[in-house]
């Protein structure tokens, strides 16, 4: 149930963030253990961070 939680998150940040990315992109998501205990905040921060590093420090 929680991995289904946090799958559900994800996907829906990662929708608000399509825009970021060069048309044609391929991004895998990838939720490590410790996403089970996080918030849908710290999951939006953990995200926006990890965009950042992959498209060099493209800020939202």
């Amino acid at each position: 149930m929680q991995r289904n939680l946090v799958k559900r998150r994800l996907r829906h940040l990662i929708r608000e963030r399509l825009v970021l990315l060069p048309p044609g992109s391929l991004v895998v998501v990838r939720a490590l253990p410790g996403a089970g205990g996080a918030d849908h905040a710290q999951l939006a921060r953990d995200l926006d961070a990890a965009l950042q590093r992959l498209l060099g420090g493209v800020a939202r």
